[in-house]
C-alpha cells in the first residue's frame, strides 16, 4: 500500500462570473494525506474549501492538476467509474445534511447499502448498529423531520460511515450544532479513520474540531495556497 492514501497534485479550478470573468478559486493546492489521518482545511468563507471537497468526492472537475486515491486517479475517471468509486469508497458528510425527509433515521443510513444492491437484512442491521454508536436507538424508526438538528446531524455521519468507506469528505461537518455535540461528532469521526485505516478530509471554520485533526491547512484567499 502506498504511504499516501491521498496525493492532490497542482489542482486548479475556476468558474465563470456572470459578466463573463473567470474567477480563479483553487490555484494550484497540492497536498497528501496518509492512512489512518485526518486532515482539517480550514481558510475564510469563499477560499475554496468546497470546492476542494467536490474535486476530491469527483463531484466536479478540475481545470488542471491530478487527485490520486489508493492508486485510482480520480480525475482521469470517467463518470461510470467515478460512480461505483463515489458509491464503495467515499463517504460525504454535509454540513445541511441532504437526508431525505420523508425516510426514517435507518432508512436514511441504509439507502446507500441498499443503492449498492446489498441484502435488506444487511442493510439494516449495519444501519441499526451505527444509529447505535450515535446513541439513537430510540430514534430510528422516527422522520428525519422529527429530529432535532444535533440528531441529524449523527444520522447524517451514519449514513456516510454505512458504506465502510476509505475517503471520509467533510464539509463544515458541525457547522449547525452546538459546540458539545460538533466535539462528539468530531471525536467520531476521527475514531472511525484511526480504527479503520481510512482517510479524512474536513473543511471545517472550527478550531475545536480542527484541533483534533493531524494536520491543520490553510486555504488562503486570492492565492488559495495550502499551508502547513
Amino acid at each position: 500500500m502506498d504511504e499516501f492514501g491521498l496525493d492532490v497534485v497542482d489542482l486548479r479550478k475556476s468558474f465563470e462570473a456572470p459578466n463573463g470573468d473567470r474567477i480563479e478559486v483553487l490555484r494550484g493546492v497540492t497536498f497528501n494525506a496518509k492512512h489512518g489521518e485526518v486532515v482539517a482545511i480550514t481558510g475564510p468563507s469563499g477560499s475554496g474549501k468546497s470546492t476542494l471537497l467536490h474535486l476530491l468526492g469527483g463531484l466536479d472537475t478540475a481545470d488542471h492538476g491530478t487527485i490520486t486515491f489508493d492508486g485510482n486517479e480520480i480525475t482521469s475517471l470517467d463518470e461510470r467509474k467515478l460512480s461505483t468509486l463515489r458509491r464503495t469508497q467515499i463517504g460525504f458528510v454535509f454540513q445541511f445534511h441532504n437526508l431525505l425527509p420523508d425516510l426514517s433515521a435507518i432508512e436514511n443510513v441504509a439507502l446507500p447499502l441498499m443503492i449498492a444492491r446489498e441484502k435488506r437484512g444487511y442493510a439494516y442491521e449495519r444501519a441499526a448498529s451505527l444509529l447505535h454508536d450515535a446513541r439513537l436507538d430510540d430514534r430510528e424508526d422516527h422522520p428525519i423531520s422529527h429530529l432535532s438538528g444535533g440528531e441529524q446531524q449523527r444520522v447524517a455521519l451514519a449514513r456516510a460511515l454505512v458504506t465502510h468507506p476509505r475517503l471520509l469528505l467533510a464539509d463544515e461537518p458541525t457547522g449547525n450544532v452546538d459546540a458539545a455535540i460538533g466535539e462528539e461528532l468530531g471525536k467520531a469521526l476521527v475514531s472511525y479513520v484511526r480504527n479503520n485505516g481510512a482517510v479524512a478530509i474536513m473543511a471545517t471554520h472550527s478550531p475545536t474540531l480542527a484541533a483534533l485533526c493531524d494536520r491543520v491547512f490553510v486555504l488562503e484567499v486570492g492565492k488559495t495556497r495550502i499551508n502547513q
